[in-house]
């Protein structure tokens, strides 16, 4: 029985009064009880399931990372953005940038939501907008993707890659993406994670994939070009890190959820939910942070200002 109550990536885990009843609804994979829109409310627990109260500091974990995103995660995703919208830049993936920024942002900003939902109110009609945010915190390797493939054409293809740098074909690719990732959130919110696992598992491993795809052709190409030579050309060997770096992003936050999954018959209920879960989607989570951590520190500065407008060195 423990079974239908496995937690699948990244929806939020049900609130704590969903087994305050013990009425199970078969159709639904839920407890009727104050989760569903108008239904009876009750003080929820901060660690969810009655049961996790031998092994709380899980949700620990999970909610200290959510208030990690919001003091960190938040502000580096707004510098981020200013820094991209003040300055005219020739780096053509700052637009995919710029995306995930704003993307990373919403998230963070809904960190809070998430926590009081969790741990005061128990609204079911505000759970419909926490799916939504987790869907959309779902797809957001689609623009990683993006900057991958970007430093590929970049180094592999540096002929094509002139001839299309016009930034309207990134607007466009990201327009696209956009939508891609609002039909999914919207798809969430309403049909849970149940409804669109399998979409959330093909893209991780599309975008898993592509990284390695991208990070073997990229080391090919720069392995002949130093052939006889002394160094690597400053570029291509920023490039490189760029990618290499993306890619260690996918392995280590969005790459767990979905490895988890075939493992979690051999778990017990309470090291499955209380333990396990909390802490694989809390690093998921922490990728909001981390990412424009990586774009403000390979923004090469004149003077080590931060915060002020300055030219972005390039070779």
């Amino acid at each position: 029985m423990f079974k239908m109550f496995k937690k699948f990536p990244t929806e939020p885990f049900i609130p704590a009064s969903t087994m305050s009843n013990t009425t199970l609804n078969l159709t639904t994979n839920s407890y009727n009880n104050s989760t569903t829109p108008d239904g009876p409310r009750g003080p929820p627990l901060w660690y969810q399931y009655p049961e996790c109260v031998v092994a709380p500091y899980g949700y620990v974990f999970y909610f200290t990372g959510k208030m990690f995103n919001l003091a960190v995660g938040t502000p580096c995703n707004v510098l981020v953005i200013w820094q991209i919208a003040t300055r005219r830049s020739d780096v053509s993936s700052d637009i995919f940038f710029l995306n995930l920024a704003i993307l990373d942002t919403y998230f963070c900003l809904m960190g809070p939501v998430d926590m009081a939902n969790r741990l005061v109110l128990s609204s079911g009609r505000l759970w419909y907008f926490q799916r939504f945010a987790y869907g959309v915190k779902d797809l957001a390797p689609l623009f990683l993707v993006c900057i991958c493939l970007d430093r590929y054409m970049a180094v592999v293809h540096p002929v094509l890659f002139a001839q299309v740098r016009d930034n309207r074909i990134r607007i466009g690719v990201s327009v696209l993406v956009w939508g891609i990732i609002l039909a999914y959130g919207i798809s969430k919110s309403f049909l849970g994670s149940l409804g669109v696992y399998e979409i959330f598992s093909g893209i991780i491993l599309f975008a898993f994939a592509v990284m390695v795809f991208c990070n073997i052709s990229i080391i090919w190409v720069l392995r002949r070009s130093v052939l006889g030579k002394e160094e690597m050309h400053p570029v291509k060997k920023k490039a490189f890190k760029m990618v290499l770096i993306i890619l260690a992003i996918i392995v280590a936050n969005y790459l767990p959820p979905v490895a988890l999954m075939p493992f979690a018959s051999y778990y017990s209920f309470v090291v499955y939910n209380c333990q396990v879960t909390t802490c694989v989607f809390c690093i998921m989570d922490l990728s909001s942070s981390i990412e424009p951590l990586l774009y403000i520190s390979k923004t090469e500065r004149v003077g080590g200002r931060c915060c002020q407008p300055s030219v972005a060195t390039r070779p």
